[in-house]
């Protein structure tokens, strides 16, 4: 319950107007997900820095596939440089599908969500560079760019969406930063 409070204070502060065209896809209660394998997301794979909430810095990792299951983080910075929260995910397969599993943590690794407590996000639809998951979407922005983007509720009568943009961070991109 925490977690949601948390979510919704953070889009009141710093959501703006709605988005003309939403990223995330919802689907009816006692949909059935699409087959699909974890080997279908290694274009995830790798390490991403962009823009998150009200335009401040975050940062996203994957790493390949162990076991069925990508292991991935998430840090969204403050404006000032500081963490605001993090995600630890699992985008793992089961029965036949993928689901994708998150805990948030405070700055100070406090849970949002019970000690057993985590958000599921069920998968809708896998295409070449894309996934879309009830309320949640991962998805190819050109050629080393990455889209995430979470509905939201909120007092609001249409949907409300926290978008994330990512370019791929390569290795010659680290060079450069030292």
């Amino acid at each position: 319950m925490r977690a949601i409070f948390g979510l919704l204070a953070i889009m009141t502060v710093c959501m703006g107007a709605p988005l003309a065209a939403q990223e995330t896809r919802v689907a009816e209660e006692g949909f059935v997900s699409p087959h699909a394998t974890i080997e279908q997301m290694d274009w995830l794979v790798g390490q991403w820095v962009g823009t998150g909430i009200g335009g401040a810095p975050a940062m996203e990792s994957w790493l390949p596939p162990s076991g069925g299951t990508m292991v991935g983080t998430f840090v969204q910075e403050t404006g000032e440089g500081d963490i605001r929260f993090t995600e630890h995910l699992y985008l793992m397969e089961q029965e036949g599908t993928l689901v994708l599993r998150l805990k948030h943590f405070n700055a100070d690794l406090t849970g949002w969500e019970e000690k057993d407590g985590m958000l599921t996000f069920r998968l809708i639809a896998v295409e070449e560079c894309a996934a879309y998951f009830h309320a949640l979407t991962l998805r190819c922005d050109g050629e080393n760019g990455l889209v995430a983007a979470v509905r939201m509720k909120s007092d609001k009568p249409e949907p409300q969406e926290l978008l994330f943009r990512f370019q791929r961070m390569g290795h010659s991109a680290i060079i450069a930063e030292k």
